[in-house]
């Protein structure tokens, strides 16, 4: 396109260079409107406008464009591009602007009329006009044309119009009036092109002069003004009647809600009561064990320190001393000591065939150390079954040894297992990766599991060999980055076959609130 400058003369300017300008510039208007309408089809098939806050697209129209006509002229813009879409390939290069499809938008229904329309209109031009189309129009399907009362006050019907205001869409256009206007402020004018509008007084210029303004206000006879005022008192006094009983409905809708929650409250606090009360006692009970199992420690030390004690005894005296003149008290002293071992060695190997209740896995693993030890210090095979038998392993110290660090690791071992159970969202990847860690004392653990822990680990396991697939319930985001739905969390609510209708929760307070997908646009919905 040519730029002219204000100090260049037209005389200066060959004629070719500025008639191919006014050529090129005329196209680029045209290309550039054309362009706006495929924009705008874009902007709201997709509903992007809500990505701004907009509750609909003309929302969005009449606040963005209103210098560009508003959503009055973004609808002729689409209709123009309706009738387009309607026209075969041969034909569509007929029409080169919008405005030309005005007298042919009412032909779009009837598809071989707008085709014999613009094949009629084409005729005597390559490029018709918009009067051109209007006159095709008229010939393919004309309008009958109404006649009118002459005596209406507030028109003369057949008077020449032409729209004067800028803003409006048929700016300089004119045309006549042919039926009654329905109100004061408002005329139906027929344009040259065919179409109908209803146009306000105020965007007309009467070019006869005789369209007659009166008040909006309506008067009414006397009886009738009464009759309206006292209905208008009737429902005043409903409408304060019916704000009263709202106000009672809500307080007590209101009363009646936080009741429910103190009511709520007060049982989550005696159920955390009753937690806690069963926690104690489970608490006491441990304590319990623990002393027994320290008294049994205790006594452990003093057979040793006495077995010690007999041995530096002996190697303190010479040996001719002693040869085999051992007192009868200290063999009984000694024979004494390893009875009442003996003894309590038997009743821990009962303790094995029945454990107890609470913490039973601790409770025999410092049993079977305690036995292990007293076999160690005693040399007493009796003691070492019975510890063997407790902690479920061989009659051997080593092979005690290594069980008693394997029960050691089992309290850790349950409550990492937990921790991954408790966790929302958890997978079989995540369980599997903790219990690697404690394979070796996998049965151990498993029985200190609940019976809805192990199930859910089950669930897991079973979910993980299943490929998981985008259906109705799952929660989902979109799988595009660059949209700003791609962080947003919806619900696949139908499942229409090759697409899904997708719930999203920041569209709840909003008029649209889902929207349809394919289903390779969706993704599963991570949390941050």
């Amino acid at each position: 396109m040519l730029t002219l400058n204000c100090s260049e003369t037209t005389s200066a300017l060959d004629y070719n260079i500025l008639n191919t300008s006014i050529q090129d510039t005329f196209a680029a208007i045209d290309r550039f409107e054309w362009q706006a309408i495929e924009e705008l089809r874009v902007m709201r098939n997709n509903g992007y406008y809500s990505d701004a806050g907009y509750a609909s697209f003309e929302d969005y129209c009449e606040k963005e464009l209103t210098k560009h006509g508003g959503y009055r002229r973004v609808r002729d813009l689409l209709s123009a591009k309706k009738v387009v879409d309607t026209l075969p390939e041969s034909l569509k290069d007929k029409i080169t602007k919008p405005s030309q499809t005005r007298s042919l938008l009412r032909l779009v229904k009837t598809p071989d009329k707008l085709e014999q329309a613009v094949a009629i209109a084409s005729q005597e031009k390559p490029f018709p006009t918009a009067a051109d189309f209007a006159k095709a129009v008229q010939q393919v399907a004309p309008t009958a044309k109404r006649t009118t009362k002459s005596e209406n006050p507030k028109m003369q019907l057949r008077n020449s119009v032409a729209v004067s205001s800028l803003s409006h869409p048929r700016y300089g256009d004119s045309g006549v009036i042919e039926a009654s206007a329905p109100n004061n402020y408002q005329q139906i004018v027929t344009f040259s092109d065919g179409e109908r509008l209803l146009v306000n007084n105020s965007d007309l210029a009467d070019l006869n002069a005789a369209i007659v303004s009166e008040s909006s206000e309506r008067t009414y006879p006397k009886e009738y003004t009464e009759a309206i005022a006292a209905i208008e008192e009737r429902h005043k006094h409903e409408l304060e009647r019916l704000s009263q009983e709202l106000r009672i409905g809500l307080q007590a809708e209101v009363s009646a809600t936080a009741e429910a929650q103190v009511q709520e409250q007060i049982q989550s606090l005696q159920q955390l009561y009753k937690q806690q009360r069963e926690q104690n006692i489970q608490l006491q009970q441990r304590l319990e064990e623990m002393e027994s199992l320290r008294q049994l420690e205790t006594e452990n030390q003093q057979l040793r320190q006495r077995i010690q004690d007999l041995e530096n005894a002996v190697e303190q005296r010479p040996s001719q001393q002693w040869g085999n003149t051992m007192t009868q008290q200290a063999t009984k002293a000694l024979n004494k000591q390893v009875k009442q071992a003996l003894e309590k060695t038997i009743d821990l190997r009962s303790l094995a065939v029945e454990p107890p209740k609470e913490n039973a896995q601790e409770c025999l693993r410092l049993m079977g150390m305690a036995l292990k030890n007293l076999a160690s210090a005693m040399n007493n095979t009796q003691a070492l079954e019975a510890a063997a038998i407790i902690l479920g392993s061989d009659p051997t110290p080593s092979a005690i040894a290594y069980r008693a660090e394997q029960l050691e690791m089992l309290p850790q071992a349950v409550s990492d297992i937990r921790v991954v159970l408790a966790k929302p969202g958890r997978t079989w990847q995540e369980f599997c990766s903790v219990a690697q860690e404690y394979e070796v004392i996998k049965s151990d653990y498993w029985a200190e599991l609940t019976t809805q822990e192990t199930e859910l680990i089950n669930v897991l396991q079973n979910a993980s060999s299943q490929p998981r697939t985008i259906g109705v319930g799952s929660i989902v985001a979109h799988a595009d980055p660059y949209r700003t739905l791609y962080v947003e969390r919806g619900e696949v609510v139908e499942d229409l076959g090759e697409e899904l209708v997708v719930a999203w929760d920041h569209w709840r307070n909003q008029s649209k609130k889902t929207d349809r997908y394919f289903r390779d646009e969706l993704r599963f919905w991570q949390p941050e």
